[in-house]
């Protein structure tokens, strides 16, 4: 137990340094498109940290295999060119004990991560698309200061208000200029209102200024063919907000048990991807095992870059599997474990490929001696 304990002491200090750093990585090119995108008006800058903290699970599920994988090769790096691994299989701690302390060390990140992939991903997901659902309802208006001039779509016209209520839906005193599209032949339009408030279409899914007690007035600069008409009621429908920050896939924000319910290709796909991420872990710990194995005179990062790689294209071929499996049925699921086995079989190759030379030389050798001993 002391041996075991302080292996996993080693790993498990390793994969957190890494997985922060990678975390953090991560989060900061996010964040900085969510501020991007609350700069240019899209997004309140007040739930910036909130969407992030969402979306954390669903980073997760993905960083710790890495970051266990890379503290694997670390700490087992790092004790063998201290000579600890030598020592330790003086002591009797065998490649294959080893192995066995590293699986359960593995089991735990596993059991994390199927908390993170089978739990809280999906929740997160599901907040954090009804957060941004309702900032793609919020209006142009509700980045506007009162008294001021704002810019409407890209340069399409302008719009004043002379006060704002608090919850940035009614305004006072408005007045806008929009401009036609080039090419449209429409003349420009001007609407003056004493009020006018947000409404949202609940059916369709569309956005609707409401403007009341006022006046349009349609016409060209220089022409006396003016068009005015008054109002008690004008309702102008709204642009659409068009976010950089895309939607995720509909069966990302499903629960587990509403995918193993569902019939559909996509759901299959969705739920399996969940699940084979815990065997993800076990089978990148397996392949970490001997890629760690390093010579006390060589540099403990020289396996480290293909290793990197060789985890990258798992990833990949697991994610192209899921790709697969959306669009055919249970055949391309089994591909996606397919994938897994195939892994799996590298790694148990890897661990026992130095065994299975020694055996090959060993009975080499043999048929050497006897050969010789026939000549004589």
């Amino acid at each position: 137990m002391i041996i075991f304990r302080y292996l996993a002491k080693e790993v498990l200090a390793s994969m957190f340094a890494v997985s922060l750093v990678l975390l953090l990585i991560i989060i900061s090119a996010r964040f900085v498109s969510y501020l991007a995108e609350a700069a240019a008006g899209g997004l309140d800058a007040g739930i910036l940290l909130t969407l992030m903290a969402f979306r954390l699970p669903a980073y997760l599920e993905l960083i710790l295999p890495l970051g266990l994988f890379i503290g694997i090769m670390m700490a087992y790096g790092r004790m063998y060119m201290d000579s600890e691994m030598t020592v330790l299989s003086a002591c009797g701690v065998s490649e294959n004990r080893l192995l066995c302390y590293t699986l359960i060390t593995a089991s735990l990140v596993a059991a994390l991560v199927a908390i993170f992939s089978l739990l809280l991903g999906p929740e997160g997901v599901r907040a954090s698309e009804t957060l941004l659902a309702e900032q793609r309802n919020r209006t142009d208006f509700e980045t506007i200061k009162p008294a001021r001039f704002h810019e409407l779509d890209i340069g399409s016209g302008v719009s004043y208000a002379e006060s704002i209520s608090a919850d940035k839906k009614r305004l006072s005193k408005v007045f806008m200029a929009q401009l036609p599209p080039e090419g449209s032949g429409e003349a420009p339009s001007i609407v003056m209102a004493e009020s006018g408030e947000t409404i949202v279409d609940r059916e369709l899914g569309r956005k609707y200024l409401l403007l009341k007690n006022g006046r349009r007035y349609v016409g060209s600069p220089g022409d006396g063919n003016y068009e005015v008409v008054a109002f008690d009621e004008f309702a102008q429908r709204l642009p659409d907000q068009d976010f950089s920050v895309k939607a995720q896939k509909d069966t990302d924000a499903m629960t587990t048990a509403a995918l193993w319910q569902a019939d559909s290709a996509e759901a299959k796909a969705a739920l399996h991807w969940r699940l084979s991420l815990p065997a993800l872990v076990l089978v990148i710990a397996l392949m970490a095992v001997p890629l760690s194995r390093t010579a006390p005179r060589k540099g403990r990062y020289g396996k480290l870059v293909p290793a990197i790689l060789l985890y990258m294209i798992y990833l990949v071929a697991v994610n192209a599997a899921r790709g697969a499996s959306e669009k055919g049925g249970d055949a391309s699921i089994a591909a996606l474990w397919l994938v897994h086995f195939i892994f799996l079989g590298l790694g148990l190759l890897m661990f026992f490929w130095p065994r299975l030379r020694l055996l090959a030389k060993t009975k080499n050798n043999k048929h050497s001696v006897a050969a010789s001993g026939e000549k004589q």
